[in-house]
Protein backbone atom coordinates (compact mmCIF):
# COMPACT_ATOMS: atom_id res chain seq x y z
CA UNK A 1 0.00 0.00 0.00
CA UNK A 2 1.04 3.59 -0.65
CA UNK A 3 1.11 5.89 2.40
CA UNK A 4 2.68 8.97 0.80
CA UNK A 5 -0.08 11.42 1.72
CA UNK A 6 -0.33 10.11 5.30
CA UNK A 7 3.44 10.46 5.70
CA UNK A 8 3.33 14.04 4.44
CA UNK A 9 0.52 14.91 6.82
CA UNK A 10 2.33 13.34 9.78
CA UNK A 11 5.51 15.26 8.99
CA UNK A 12 3.52 18.50 8.90
CA UNK A 13 1.59 17.69 12.09
CA UNK A 14 4.79 17.10 14.05
CA UNK A 15 5.69 20.76 13.55
CA UNK A 16 2.54 21.99 15.25
CA UNK A 17 1.23 19.17 17.51
CA UNK A 18 3.38 17.37 20.13
CA UNK A 19 4.50 14.17 18.47
CA UNK A 20 2.14 14.94 15.63
CA UNK A 21 -0.84 13.43 17.47
CA UNK A 22 -3.46 14.40 20.02
CA UNK A 23 -3.36 11.01 21.78
CA UNK A 24 -0.03 9.16 22.11
CA UNK A 25 -0.95 5.66 20.90
CA UNK A 26 -1.90 7.10 17.50
CA UNK A 27 1.76 7.89 16.77
CA UNK A 28 2.61 4.21 16.06
CA UNK A 29 5.60 4.39 18.42
CA UNK A 30 4.77 0.95 19.82
CA UNK A 31 4.85 -0.65 16.36
CA UNK A 32 7.13 1.64 14.36
CA UNK A 33 6.42 3.54 11.19
CA UNK A 34 4.07 6.46 10.61
CA UNK A 35 0.35 6.56 11.39
CA UNK A 36 -2.25 6.43 8.67
CA UNK A 37 -4.46 9.50 8.29
CA UNK A 38 -8.11 8.54 7.94
CA UNK A 39 -10.24 10.65 5.62
CA UNK A 40 -13.60 8.96 6.11
CA UNK A 41 -15.29 5.84 7.42
CA UNK A 42 -18.43 3.91 6.57
CA UNK A 43 -19.82 0.79 8.20
CA UNK A 44 -16.92 -1.51 9.04
CA UNK A 45 -14.36 0.30 6.89
CA UNK A 46 -11.82 3.10 7.10
CA UNK A 47 -10.51 5.02 4.08
CA UNK A 48 -7.21 6.86 4.44
CA UNK A 49 -5.88 9.97 2.71
CA UNK A 50 -4.04 7.80 0.18
CA UNK A 51 -7.22 6.02 -0.85
CA UNK A 52 -6.48 2.76 0.98
CA UNK A 53 -9.39 0.82 2.48
CA UNK A 54 -9.19 -1.08 5.77
CA UNK A 55 -11.44 -3.38 7.74
CA UNK A 56 -11.56 -1.60 11.09
CA UNK A 57 -11.06 -3.49 14.36
CA UNK A 58 -10.55 -0.38 16.51
CA UNK A 59 -13.82 1.41 15.76
CA UNK A 60 -12.71 4.66 17.37
CA UNK A 61 -11.50 2.56 20.34
CA UNK A 62 -14.96 1.15 20.98
CA UNK A 63 -17.80 3.62 20.37
CA UNK A 64 -18.76 2.45 16.89
CA UNK A 65 -20.61 -0.65 18.00
CA UNK A 66 -23.16 -0.15 15.21
CA UNK A 67 -20.58 0.82 12.59
CA UNK A 68 -19.22 4.10 11.26
CA UNK A 69 -21.65 6.78 10.01
CA UNK A 70 -24.67 4.78 11.20
CA UNK A 71 -27.66 6.52 9.54
CA UNK A 72 -29.87 7.18 12.58
CA UNK A 73 -26.89 8.47 14.58
CA UNK A 74 -25.71 10.79 11.81
CA UNK A 75 -29.25 12.06 11.25
CA UNK A 76 -29.64 12.80 14.97
CA UNK A 77 -26.38 14.81 14.97
CA UNK A 78 -27.26 16.75 11.82
CA UNK A 79 -30.77 17.65 12.96
CA UNK A 80 -29.56 18.70 16.39
CA UNK A 81 -26.72 20.80 14.90
CA UNK A 82 -29.25 22.78 12.89
CA UNK A 83 -30.66 24.04 16.19
CA UNK A 84 -27.27 25.08 17.60
CA UNK A 85 -24.23 23.21 18.87
CA UNK A 86 -23.97 24.29 22.51
CA UNK A 87 -26.02 26.40 24.91
CA UNK A 88 -24.56 26.00 28.39
CA UNK A 89 -28.10 25.42 29.66
CA UNK A 90 -30.14 22.29 30.41
CA UNK A 91 -31.80 20.59 27.43
CA UNK A 92 -34.57 18.03 27.22
CA UNK A 93 -32.29 15.54 25.47
CA UNK A 94 -30.09 15.29 28.58
CA UNK A 95 -33.04 13.96 30.55
CA UNK A 96 -34.12 11.64 27.75
CA UNK A 97 -30.74 9.92 27.46
CA UNK A 98 -30.44 9.81 31.25
CA UNK A 99 -33.78 8.01 31.53
CA UNK A 100 -32.82 5.58 28.77
CA UNK A 101 -29.39 4.78 30.22
CA UNK A 102 -30.81 4.25 33.71
CA UNK A 103 -33.47 1.92 32.32
CA UNK A 104 -30.81 -0.19 30.59
CA UNK A 105 -28.24 -0.44 33.40
CA UNK A 106 -28.95 -2.26 36.68
CA UNK A 107 -28.35 -0.65 40.06
CA UNK A 108 -28.21 3.03 39.10
CA UNK A 109 -30.72 5.76 39.98
CA UNK A 110 -29.03 8.90 38.67
CA UNK A 111 -26.39 9.69 36.07
CA UNK A 112 -24.29 12.75 35.31
CA UNK A 113 -22.81 13.40 31.88
CA UNK A 114 -19.32 14.80 31.33
CA UNK A 115 -17.07 15.17 28.29
CA UNK A 116 -14.70 12.17 28.46
CA UNK A 117 -14.04 8.85 30.14
CA UNK A 118 -11.10 10.43 31.98
CA UNK A 119 -13.42 13.06 33.44
CA UNK A 120 -15.96 10.40 34.43
CA UNK A 121 -13.40 8.32 36.35
CA UNK A 122 -11.80 11.38 37.93
CA UNK A 123 -15.19 12.58 39.13
CA UNK A 124 -16.16 9.13 40.41
CA UNK A 125 -13.05 9.01 42.59
CA UNK A 126 -13.75 12.45 44.02
CA UNK A 127 -17.34 11.44 44.73
CA UNK A 128 -16.21 8.21 46.43
CA UNK A 129 -13.76 10.10 48.61
CA UNK A 130 -16.37 12.69 49.53
CA UNK A 131 -19.01 10.07 50.30
CA UNK A 132 -16.76 7.81 52.41
CA UNK A 133 -14.63 10.60 53.90
CA UNK A 134 -11.52 8.54 53.14
CA UNK A 135 -8.62 9.38 50.84
CA UNK A 136 -6.90 6.28 49.47
CA UNK A 137 -7.95 4.27 46.44
CA UNK A 138 -6.92 0.92 45.00
CA UNK A 139 -6.33 0.57 41.28
CA UNK A 140 -4.91 -2.36 39.35
CA UNK A 141 -1.67 -2.48 37.39
CA UNK A 142 -2.47 -2.41 33.69
CA UNK A 143 -5.92 -0.88 34.11
CA UNK A 144 -6.22 2.56 32.54
CA UNK A 145 -8.79 5.02 33.82
CA UNK A 146 -7.72 8.09 31.90
CA UNK A 147 -4.89 10.54 32.45
CA UNK A 148 -5.99 12.10 35.74
CA UNK A 149 -3.07 12.29 38.20
CA UNK A 150 -4.49 9.66 40.58
CA UNK A 151 -4.47 7.05 37.83
CA UNK A 152 -1.02 7.58 36.28
CA UNK A 153 0.64 5.43 38.89
CA UNK A 154 2.95 2.46 38.31
CA UNK A 155 3.42 -0.49 40.66
CA UNK A 156 6.11 -0.27 43.32
CA UNK A 157 8.49 -2.98 44.51
CA UNK A 158 6.01 -5.03 46.44
CA UNK A 159 2.32 -5.60 46.92
CA UNK A 160 2.00 -3.09 49.74
CA UNK A 161 4.27 -0.40 48.34
CA UNK A 162 2.71 2.97 47.66
CA UNK A 163 2.38 3.84 44.01
CA UNK A 164 4.97 6.03 42.33
CA UNK A 165 4.22 8.41 39.48
CA UNK A 166 4.97 7.10 36.00
CA UNK A 167 4.48 10.48 34.36
CA UNK A 168 6.34 13.68 35.20
CA UNK A 169 3.91 16.22 36.57
CA UNK A 170 2.21 13.74 38.91
CA UNK A 171 3.17 14.63 42.47
CA UNK A 172 4.37 12.21 45.11
CA UNK A 173 1.58 13.55 47.33
CA UNK A 174 -1.02 12.38 44.82
CA UNK A 175 0.73 9.07 44.27
CA UNK A 176 0.79 8.15 47.95
CA UNK A 177 -3.01 7.91 48.01
CA UNK A 178 -3.12 5.40 45.15
CA UNK A 179 -2.45 1.77 46.09
CA UNK A 180 -1.53 -0.74 43.40
CA UNK A 181 -2.96 -4.24 43.21
CA UNK A 182 -2.51 -7.08 40.75
CA UNK A 183 -5.50 -7.78 38.52
CA UNK A 184 -7.21 -11.09 39.35
CA UNK A 185 -5.27 -11.39 42.65
CA UNK A 186 -7.82 -11.19 45.47
CA UNK A 187 -5.27 -11.96 48.20
CA UNK A 188 -3.25 -8.93 47.12
CA UNK A 189 -6.34 -6.74 47.52
CA UNK A 190 -7.11 -8.18 50.96
CA UNK A 191 -3.53 -7.42 52.06
CA UNK A 192 -3.83 -3.80 50.99
CA UNK A 193 -6.97 -3.39 53.08
CA UNK A 194 -5.24 -4.98 56.07
CA UNK A 195 -2.31 -2.58 55.78
CA UNK A 196 -4.50 0.49 55.27
CA UNK A 197 -7.38 -0.11 57.66
CA UNK A 198 -10.09 2.53 57.55
CA UNK A 199 -8.27 4.57 54.91
CA UNK A 200 -9.47 3.17 51.58
CA UNK A 201 -12.36 5.00 49.94
CA UNK A 202 -12.76 2.85 46.85
CA UNK A 203 -11.53 0.21 44.46
CA UNK A 204 -11.63 1.22 40.80
CA UNK A 205 -11.34 -1.47 38.15
CA UNK A 206 -12.01 -2.22 34.52
CA UNK A 207 -14.33 -5.22 35.06
CA UNK A 208 -12.91 -6.58 31.82
CA UNK A 209 -9.48 -5.09 31.27
CA UNK A 210 -8.93 -3.60 27.84
CA UNK A 211 -5.68 -1.72 28.29
CA UNK A 212 -3.35 -4.72 28.64
CA UNK A 213 -5.11 -6.40 25.79
CA UNK A 214 -8.40 -8.02 26.63
CA UNK A 215 -8.09 -9.67 30.06
CA UNK A 216 -11.23 -11.13 31.65
CA UNK A 217 -11.79 -11.35 35.40
CA UNK A 218 -11.29 -14.77 36.96
CA UNK A 219 -14.27 -16.62 38.38
CA UNK A 220 -15.77 -14.72 41.33
CA UNK A 221 -13.02 -12.08 41.33
CA UNK A 222 -15.46 -9.21 40.89
CA UNK A 223 -17.89 -10.69 43.42
CA UNK A 224 -15.10 -10.98 45.95
CA UNK A 225 -14.09 -7.36 45.39
CA UNK A 226 -17.67 -6.34 46.16
CA UNK A 227 -17.63 -8.37 49.38
CA UNK A 228 -14.34 -6.80 50.49
CA UNK A 229 -15.73 -3.32 49.84
CA UNK A 230 -18.84 -4.03 51.92
CA UNK A 231 -16.72 -5.39 54.77
CA UNK A 232 -14.48 -2.29 54.75
CA UNK A 233 -17.11 0.37 54.02
CA UNK A 234 -15.43 1.21 50.72
CA UNK A 235 -17.04 1.71 47.32
CA UNK A 236 -16.56 -0.46 44.24
CA UNK A 237 -16.19 1.58 41.06
CA UNK A 238 -16.57 -0.12 37.70
CA UNK A 239 -14.84 1.73 34.88
CA UNK A 240 -17.19 0.67 32.10
CA UNK A 241 -15.93 3.22 29.60
CA UNK A 242 -15.14 0.27 27.32
CA UNK A 243 -17.58 -2.40 28.52
CA UNK A 244 -20.67 -0.25 29.13
CA UNK A 245 -23.44 -0.87 26.58
CA UNK A 246 -21.05 -3.19 24.72
CA UNK A 247 -20.78 -6.46 26.62
CA UNK A 248 -24.49 -6.44 27.35
CA UNK A 249 -27.41 -4.03 27.49
CA UNK A 250 -26.48 -3.34 31.12
CA UNK A 251 -22.73 -3.75 30.65
CA UNK A 252 -20.44 -5.78 32.90
CA UNK A 253 -22.73 -5.41 35.90
CA UNK A 254 -25.36 -7.39 34.00
CA UNK A 255 -22.90 -9.83 32.44
CA UNK A 256 -21.25 -10.78 35.73
CA UNK A 257 -24.22 -10.12 38.03
CA UNK A 258 -22.21 -7.79 40.27
CA UNK A 259 -23.53 -4.48 41.58
CA UNK A 260 -20.89 -1.77 41.57
CA UNK A 261 -21.40 1.31 43.73
CA UNK A 262 -20.39 3.78 41.02
CA UNK A 263 -20.21 3.07 37.29
CA UNK A 264 -18.29 5.13 34.73
CA UNK A 265 -19.22 5.27 31.07
CA UNK A 266 -17.85 6.64 27.82
CA UNK A 267 -17.39 5.58 24.20
CA UNK A 268 -20.67 3.83 23.22
CA UNK A 269 -22.77 6.18 25.36
CA UNK A 270 -21.74 9.08 23.12
CA UNK A 271 -22.22 7.41 19.76
CA UNK A 272 -18.74 8.50 18.67
CA UNK A 273 -18.81 12.05 20.02
CA UNK A 274 -16.76 13.19 23.04
CA UNK A 275 -18.70 12.12 26.13
CA UNK A 276 -18.46 10.39 29.48
CA UNK A 277 -20.79 9.75 32.40
CA UNK A 278 -20.85 8.37 35.91
CA UNK A 279 -23.81 6.91 37.74
CA UNK A 280 -24.79 5.42 41.09
CA UNK A 281 -27.62 4.96 43.55
CA UNK A 282 -29.44 8.03 44.87
CA UNK A 283 -27.67 8.16 48.22
CA UNK A 284 -24.28 8.42 46.48
CA UNK A 285 -25.23 10.67 43.56
CA UNK A 286 -27.02 13.08 45.88
CA UNK A 287 -23.60 13.96 47.33
CA UNK A 288 -22.92 15.86 44.09
CA UNK A 289 -23.27 19.61 43.75
CA UNK A 290 -25.68 21.41 43.50
CA UNK A 291 -27.57 19.27 46.04
CA UNK A 292 -24.53 17.86 47.82
CA UNK A 293 -21.05 19.00 48.92
CA UNK A 294 -18.91 17.28 46.25
CA UNK A 295 -18.21 19.73 43.43
CA UNK A 296 -18.12 18.74 39.76
CA UNK A 297 -18.90 20.86 36.73
CA UNK A 298 -18.24 21.16 33.00
CA UNK A 299 -19.08 23.82 30.42
CA UNK A 300 -19.73 21.29 27.65
CA UNK A 301 -21.22 18.56 29.84
CA UNK A 302 -24.44 17.32 28.25
CA UNK A 303 -23.49 18.87 24.91
CA UNK A 304 -26.57 18.63 22.62
CA UNK A 305 -24.74 16.93 19.75
CA UNK A 306 -23.18 14.29 22.01
CA UNK A 307 -26.50 13.67 23.77
CA UNK A 308 -28.28 13.26 20.43
CA UNK A 309 -25.66 10.82 19.11
CA UNK A 310 -25.63 8.88 22.35
CA UNK A 311 -29.40 8.66 22.57
CA UNK A 312 -29.68 7.42 18.97
CA UNK A 313 -27.03 4.75 19.64
CA UNK A 314 -28.52 3.54 22.93
CA UNK A 315 -32.00 3.45 21.43
CA UNK A 316 -30.81 1.13 18.67
CA UNK A 317 -29.19 -1.17 21.22
CA UNK A 318 -32.19 -1.05 23.54
CA UNK A 319 -34.73 -1.68 20.78
CA UNK A 320 -32.63 -4.40 19.13
CA UNK A 321 -31.05 -6.49 21.92
CA UNK A 322 -30.20 -9.17 19.36
CA UNK A 323 -27.30 -6.91 18.34
CA UNK A 324 -25.35 -8.09 21.38
CA UNK A 325 -25.81 -11.74 20.43
CA UNK A 326 -24.89 -10.96 16.84
CA UNK A 327 -21.62 -9.19 17.60
CA UNK A 328 -20.70 -11.79 20.20
CA UNK A 329 -21.23 -14.53 17.61
CA UNK A 330 -19.10 -12.67 15.10
CA UNK A 331 -16.33 -12.26 17.65
CA UNK A 332 -16.48 -15.96 18.54
CA UNK A 333 -16.27 -16.82 14.84
CA UNK A 334 -13.21 -14.59 14.45
CA UNK A 335 -11.65 -16.12 17.58
CA UNK A 336 -12.12 -19.64 16.24
CA UNK A 337 -10.67 -18.71 12.85
CA UNK A 338 -7.60 -16.94 14.25
CA UNK A 339 -6.96 -19.82 16.62
CA UNK A 340 -7.13 -22.30 13.76
CA UNK A 341 -4.66 -20.50 11.47
CA UNK A 342 -2.20 -19.57 14.21
CA UNK A 343 -2.20 -23.13 15.54
CA UNK A 344 -0.97 -24.27 12.12
CA UNK A 345 1.77 -21.65 12.10
CA UNK A 346 3.49 -22.97 15.22
CA UNK A 347 3.61 -19.47 16.76
CA UNK A 348 3.18 -19.12 20.52
CA UNK A 349 -0.04 -17.24 21.18
CA UNK A 350 -3.02 -16.83 23.47
CA UNK A 351 -6.37 -15.33 22.52
CA UNK A 352 -8.53 -13.64 25.14
CA UNK A 353 -12.16 -12.77 24.42
CA UNK A 354 -15.16 -11.44 26.29
CA UNK A 355 -18.23 -10.65 24.22
CA UNK A 356 -17.14 -8.34 21.40
CA UNK A 357 -13.72 -7.58 22.89
CA UNK A 358 -10.81 -9.76 21.75
CA UNK A 359 -7.02 -9.66 21.60
CA UNK A 360 -4.14 -11.82 20.43
CA UNK A 361 -1.18 -12.14 22.82
CA UNK A 362 2.01 -13.63 21.40
CA UNK A 363 2.80 -15.88 24.34
CA UNK A 364 1.54 -19.41 25.02
CA UNK A 365 0.95 -18.84 28.74
CA UNK A 366 -2.43 -17.58 29.96
CA UNK A 367 -2.71 -13.78 30.14
CA UNK A 368 -4.46 -12.93 33.40
CA UNK A 369 -2.86 -9.64 34.51
CA UNK A 370 -0.41 -6.96 33.44
CA UNK A 371 2.68 -9.00 34.28
CA UNK A 372 1.61 -11.90 32.08
CA UNK A 373 0.50 -9.49 29.35
CA UNK A 374 4.01 -8.00 29.29
CA UNK A 375 5.46 -11.44 28.52
CA UNK A 376 4.12 -11.28 24.98
CA UNK A 377 6.58 -11.10 22.08
CA UNK A 378 6.32 -7.48 20.98
CA UNK A 379 8.60 -7.96 17.99
CA UNK A 380 6.19 -10.56 16.65
CA UNK A 381 3.28 -8.22 17.33
CA UNK A 382 4.93 -5.42 15.35
CA UNK A 383 5.34 -7.71 12.32
CA UNK A 384 1.79 -8.92 12.80
CA UNK A 385 0.42 -5.38 12.91
CA UNK A 386 2.24 -4.14 9.81
CA UNK A 387 1.53 -7.35 7.93
CA UNK A 388 -2.19 -6.93 8.53
CA UNK A 389 -2.04 -3.24 7.66
CA UNK A 390 -0.63 -4.19 4.25
CA UNK A 391 -3.55 -6.58 3.83
CA UNK A 392 -6.08 -3.85 4.60
CA UNK A 393 -6.75 -4.83 8.22
CA UNK A 394 -6.51 -2.12 10.88
CA UNK A 395 -5.98 -3.34 14.44
CA UNK A 396 -4.82 -1.36 17.46
CA UNK A 397 -1.18 -0.19 17.03
CA UNK A 398 -0.26 -1.59 20.44
CA UNK A 399 -0.02 -5.08 21.91
CA UNK A 400 -1.74 -3.73 25.04
CA UNK A 401 -5.06 -2.75 23.48
CA UNK A 402 -8.16 -4.81 22.86
CA UNK A 403 -9.88 -5.07 19.49
CA UNK A 404 -13.51 -3.92 19.28
CA UNK A 405 -15.94 -5.71 17.00
CA UNK A 406 -18.75 -3.83 15.29
CA UNK A 407 -22.12 -5.06 14.12
CA UNK A 408 -21.31 -3.66 10.67
CA UNK A 409 -18.72 -6.40 10.06
CA UNK A 410 -19.91 -9.13 7.72
CA UNK A 411 -18.85 -12.77 7.82
CA UNK A 412 -17.14 -12.10 4.50
CA UNK A 413 -15.06 -9.45 6.28
CA UNK A 414 -14.24 -11.94 9.03
CA UNK A 415 -13.25 -14.64 6.53
CA UNK A 416 -11.01 -12.18 4.72
CA UNK A 417 -9.41 -11.21 8.04
CA UNK A 418 -8.77 -14.83 9.00
CA UNK A 419 -7.20 -15.50 5.57
CA UNK A 420 -5.03 -12.39 5.94
CA UNK A 421 -3.86 -13.54 9.37
CA UNK A 422 -3.00 -16.93 7.92
CA UNK A 423 -0.94 -15.24 5.19
CA UNK A 424 0.82 -12.90 7.64
CA UNK A 425 1.51 -15.72 10.12
CA UNK A 426 3.82 -17.35 7.57
CA UNK A 427 6.09 -14.30 7.73
CA UNK A 428 6.35 -14.05 11.52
Amino acid sequence: MNYQRSSQLFHEAQQFIPGGVNSPVRAFKAVGGNPIYVKQAQGAYLYDEDGNKYIDYINSWGPMILGHAYPSVINAIVEKAKLGTSFGTPTEMETEIAKLAISMVPNIDKIRFVSSGTEACMSAIRLARGYTKKEKIIKFSGCYHGHSDSFLIAAGSGASTFGVPNSPGVTQGTAKDTLLANYNDIDNVKQLFLENKGEIAAIIIEPVAGNMGCVPPKDNFLQELKTICIQNEALLIFDEVMTGFRLARGGAQELYNVDADIVCFGKVIGGGLPVGAFAARNEIMNYLSPIGPVYQAGTLSGNPLAMAAGYATLKQLNDNPNIFESINNKTAYLHKGIDRVLQKSGIDFTINRVGSMISVHFDKAPVVDFNTAKNGDNDTFKKFFHGLLQEGIYIAPSAYETWFITEALTYQDLDYTISAIEKVSKTL
